[in-house]
């Protein structure tokens, strides 16, 4: 397939528009081309797990791989990560909380297979990329307690102890939220919902002298949330939203 070339410029939900996920597979290829050898096999070997892992998973419209290399992609070009461990954990960081059967193996009958699949992240990418999984896989819910509620109590605490969690995390988030635009029927609200009032808990986290980010990225950050929160304020301000 041939592609543009101001592929590398494009915005990645028009890519993911006009080329699919043969676009954002190229776009990818050319943002690890800077890296030497050893990191481009290892980001290479990560794409090929997710892909494995996520090859019958759909995001409404599209395969779920468009998601997670969009989350590498927008690490690499706007916020600037280099850090080889980080992109792996983008790449991998719903692999453990949507198909940890899968990843672990044979378990055992009754066994929980979530420490076993970051046993095997750990084996094969190293210990601190099962560590940035964890840190943004979400856990068992309470039935009992709201299930939003949960969501970012559990963001808010396990993103306060791991500063590079933290850009994994706002890298999903906006292509959550600020594409919610980009997805169709009962997802579109139920995603307003659920994200905007992380809005708040991601701009302080975002904010920290901790978080490993230039200045720069931040602002193009704190604008991409901006951007969110009036996205959300438009489906959910509507009136055939508020019954």
């Amino acid at each position: 397939m041939d592609f543009p070339p101001y592929l590398g410029s494009m915005p990645m939900h028009a890519i993911t528009e006009i080329h699919g996920e043969p676009g954002l597979l190229e776009r990818f290829r050319l943002e690890i081309a800077t890296f030497d050898d050893e990191a481009r096999s290892r980001l290479t070997e990560a794409l090929d797990l997710a892909a494995d892992l996520h090859r019958d998973d759909r995001r409404v419209r599209e395969p779920y791989l468009n998601h997670l290399l969009r989350v590498a992609i927008r690490m690499m070009h706007h916020y600037r990560v280099r850090d080889v461990d980080v992109i792996v954990a983008g790449l991998l960081h719903d692999a453990v909380e949507d198909h940890p059967a899968e990843l672990a193996g044979d378990v055992g009958e009754g066994a929980d297979p979530v420490p076993a699949a970051l046993a095997v992240l750990a084996a094969r990418f190293g210990q601190r990329v099962a560590g940035l999984v964890a840190a943004v896989t979400n856990p068992t819910w309470d039935p009992d307690r709201d299930r939003h509620a949960q969501y970012r109590e559990h963001v808010a605490a396990s993103l306060d102890r791991d500063p590079w969690a933290r850009v994994i995390k706002i890298s999903d988030f906006t292509d959550n939220g600020v594409g919610v635009i980009h997805t169709t029927g009962p997802k579109v609200l139920s995603s307003a919902r659920k994200y905007r009032p992380l809005v708040p808990v991601l701009r302080e986290l975002v904010a920290r002298p901790d978080t490993p980010l230039a200045p720069e990225v931040k602002e193009h950050i704190f604008a991409q949330l901006d951007l969110a929160e009036e996205r959300f304020r438009a489906i959910l301000d509507d009136p055939a939203h508020t019954h």
